[in-house]
């Protein structure tokens, strides 16, 4: 029976990648955005699928996937010799490296870990680089969903243990628990949990890393250990040179003049 579920469960995951949205709201301009992204970004995609659609209204936020840009650390190319720039976990796919232009005109955000120096930022793009290949988390992104949705008579402090999040698979996860375990290994936070601790009378913080398995792709983005970085302003923005559509207003048709008298003869006639 295991051909049975794998055949509906490809149903289901080509049903939730389909578009249902034809245009970004506010698309990007891919130039600015290949000159602006560095080793160790995280590109935010808002997404056009029925899946996107459910992420982004179930967490609040305008994104639904997440993207690790890792520069020219791969050789693999496009038939058209663009180098894939890009590792992501994609439903339906898994792990998989992707050119740039796969999102080009789409909304997306760059969000940049602060004061990571050159080999830290390539080791995080080494961790996802080695895991190409990997399965999607499909029980995951479920699961997280289902944590997502409130549960009656279960409290929020609760809803973590209730649920146990993902397969447990070393190779399965989703797009921002790979991104999320890629900066594990250089310990830089996301969005840990913080304790406030007294030690002879100093107040301190120490930060808990959440499970991997409940980031999502907004966290990068609301994290204030990211900074957003905007294309538009990096390359150089002047809004005095804003060509704006103004409201002409429409000129007002001259009275037409009244018929001559051989005009009405004729037209008696």
């Amino acid at each position: 029976m295991d051909w049975l579920g794998n055949a509906v469960g490809r149903r289901v995951v080509d049903y939730l990648v389909q578009d249902v949205r034809s245009e970004p709201l506010v698309p990007g301009s891919p130039e600015a955005l290949r000159a602006t992204l560095q080793v160790g970004d995280v590109l935010l995609v808002a997404g056009r699928s029925r899946v996107a659609a459910v992420i982004r209204r179930m967490t609040s936020s305008i994104w639904s996937h997440a993207v690790l840009y890792v520069g020219d650390m791969l050789d693999t190319f496009e038939p058209d010799g663009e180098r894939h720039t890009l590792v992501e976990m994609e439903l339906g796919i898994g792990c998989a490296s992707a050119p740039l232009s796969k999102y080009a005109g789409e909304q997306t955000r760059i969000c940049r870990p602060y004061d990571l120096d050159v080999h830290e930022r390539e080791r995080v793009a080494r961790y996802c680089i080695l895991r190409l290949g990997y399965e999607y988390d499909v029980k995951n992104i479920f699961d997280l969903l289902r944590y997502l949705t409130p549960l009656p008579l279960i409290s929020n402090a609760m809803g973590r243990r209730v649920l146990m999040l993902g397969s447990g698979l070393p190779t399965r996860a989703i797009c921002s628990s790979l991104i999320a375990r890629a900066f594990e290994q250089v310990r830089y936070p996301i969005l840990p949990k913080i304790e406030t601790v007294s030690d002879e009378g100093a107040r301190r913080e120490i930060l808990h890393i959440r499970h991997h398995s409940l980031y999502m792709p907004r966290d990068f983005d609301i994290s204030p250990y990211f900074e957003v970085v905007k294309p538009t302003l990096v390359q150089g923005f002047d809004y005095r040179a804003c060509v704006w559509a103004e409201r002409r207003a429409t000129a007002r048709p001259e009275a037409s003049e009244p018929p001559t008298p051989e005009i009405m003869a004729m037209r008696r006639s």
